[in-house]
Parts: structure tokens; sequence; C-alpha cells
């Protein structure tokens, strides 16, 4: 089959390959996959750049990827040969993922697709969907409540500003340039904040009439962990965090966290419980059933291009970015 690999981690031009791999097979409860679609997220480009080292033999990047099952293993119905699913977690532990032609998964990881999804989009809700997911449901978001997403115009945040919208709450977020607050605003989202132009901790102030925000999501507690000391999150509320540019120790303000009883809550989506899973992917299956959700692909590249595709993504190409295996 076709795939792309890494022998070793390093900068993209330096380590991914292109060409062909054996094709697998299917074992005991596992299915195969023709892989229509694989999507790039920036933690398959940190994993490639060394978060992850090459411990033995190759790696074919990519935990997400959508296509059609055209195998099955012993124990797995028949019938599912010819259906169309997305994938989770499919290099998360294990060396093969969505970047080739086929990929061989646990037949559990391999969701239905519903029909009116097209493959593209399902190539994007591993990570960035379920993540989203996650952090609404952390949030406790429902009618009359508000949230501020930190990076709306991100994949994750994108899909996060959707899914809040859908439970009635009132969403605030921020952006990086104009080309993504019209971005958003032609979605249907009109409260942003162009946080390099303009205090984030005012404006959300000044749009909640001083009261602040009953919730926060958001994608790099290194910078945005100070908002509580200025009072953005409101007493009671809740910030849910799934990531931080800063790795390693990050203070907090605890006299402004304590009086006003927030929580402070952490994910990593690779690592949900079989309820939390469950939950997140039956929850995004009812909003995709209903179409509720817009899907933003940002960039497409042909498999051989896979180091323009990684490229894309460190550069934080708006939207998300796909890589077509078919």
């Amino acid at each position: 089959m076709r795939a792309a690999w890494y022998e070793r981690n390093g900068p993209a031009e330096e380590v991914l390959r292109f060409g062909e791999q054996p094709t697998p097979m299917p074992g005991p409860g596992e299915v195969r996959i023709r892989v229509a679609f694989s999507g790039v997220n920036p933690s398959d480009t940190k994993s490639r750049a060394g978060s992850r080292p090459v411990l033995d033999g190759i790696v074919i990047p990519h935990s997400d990827g959508a296509g059609i099952i055209d195998r099955v293993g012993e124990g797995v119905a028949p019938a599912r040969v010819g259906e169309r699913v997305w994938t989770w977690n499919a290099q998360y532990k294990r060396p093969h993922g969505t970047a080739a032609e086929y990929v061989v998964l646990p037949s559990n990881q391999a969701v239905p697709l519903p029909d009116d999804t097209s493959l593209e989009a399902g190539a994007c809700l591993g990570i960035p969907a379920l993540t989203a997911y996650r952090a609404v449901e952390l949030a406790e978001l429902a009618a009359g409540k508000s949230v501020l997403v930190i990076g709306g115009a991100s994949a994750v945040g994108f899909y996060a500003l959707q899914m809040a919208r859908a439970r009635g709450a009132r969403v605030i977020t921020t952006v990086g340039s104009e080309e993504k607050a019209a971005y958003l605003r032609q979605a249907g989202f009109h409260e942003t904040i162009l946080y390099k132009q303009e205090p984030t901790a005012q404006r959300v102030l000044s749009l909640t009439d001083g009261a602040g925000v009953d919730a926060i999501i958001d994608m790099d507690l290194s910078t945005s962990h100070s908002l509580v000391n200025e009072g953005v999150l409101a007493a009671h509320g809740r910030f849910v965090c799934f990531g931080s540019n800063t790795r390693g120790a990050i203070p907090l303000d605890y006299a402004a966290w304590l009086p006003r009883s927030l929580t402070l809550s952490f994910f990593l989506v690779y690592e949900l419980t079989p309820t939390q899973r469950t939950n997140a992917v039956n929850g995004l299956q009812a909003l995709l059933r209903e179409g509720v959700l817009q899907h933003h692909i940002g960039a497409r590249f042909p498999l051989q291009r896979i180091v323009d595709a990684h490229h894309a993504v460190e550069q934080g190409y708006l939207g998300n970015v796909v890589v077509d295996c078919s």
C-alpha cells in the first residue's frame, strides 16, 4: 500500500517519507479501513518532531481519518464491510496511523459516519471534535450560561463554539487576526476579541457588564490562567483546559481562585475513560445526525505531499488540514 512514515524524529522535510509499505490484515476483533482522508493535528506534528520518540521501526502518523471498511477480522460482523467510518486514537500508543491507503484498528475505533457527513469532515472528528465535546461537557454549559472559548478559529475551538451554541450558551471567543474574526462572523459568531490588539479581560468584562463568564475553555493554560486574576471567570465558574504551551510549572493565584469557588478541569482526549469516550462519541454522533455542525476544511494535500501538510499545521493554517489517501 502507499503510505507516509518516519523512522526517526525531526523536522518534516528531513524525516517524512512516502512510498510502499506492506498492506495490513485485520486480526480478531479488528477492521481494515481503506482510508479516504487522514486528518493532521498539531499533536501529530509534535509527535513527529519528538514529543513521542520513535523507539523502533517505522511510524505511520495521524490518529484521525475516515474511509470505508473493506475487510473484518474474526468476531466482527461481516455486515460492517462497506461501512463509512471515522477513527479515533489510530496512532496513539501504536505505530501505524491513518496516513496510508489502509489502517487496521479495533472495531470500536471505527465509528459509523452519518450519511450526510463527508469523509473529509470525518477525518476531523477524532481529536478536534471529541476534544471540543468533552470540553463543553465539562464546562456544564446550558441556556443562560456564558463561555469564553480561547482560540475560536482553531480546529477544536470552532467545534466548541458550535457545541456551546447548540446548548443555548452565549459564546465569546478570542482570535488572532481579522481574517479569523471574519470567518467566525460568517459562521454566526459575532462576539470576537482580537487578543493581539485589545485586552481580553477588559473586553469580556465590558461585554458581560462586569459579571464575567460562567466558563472558560482554554487551549493554553500558560497564558490564559491570568484571566482569572482579572475577574473574567464568574463565581462558581469552570475553567476547562486541554493544552498549554508551557509544559512545566505554571503558578496559579490561589487567592483569586478559592474565594470564588472556581473549578479547574484538565483532560487529555486520548485518555478518556470508556464511559467518557462513549458519551462523547454518542453525543457527537447525535450532533452530526442533526446537522448542527459546520466543518472547516482549510487545506487538502495528496498523500505524497505529507511534508506540506505538516508544515501547514505548524504554520497555523486556518481550518482543518487533511491528506487525501485515495
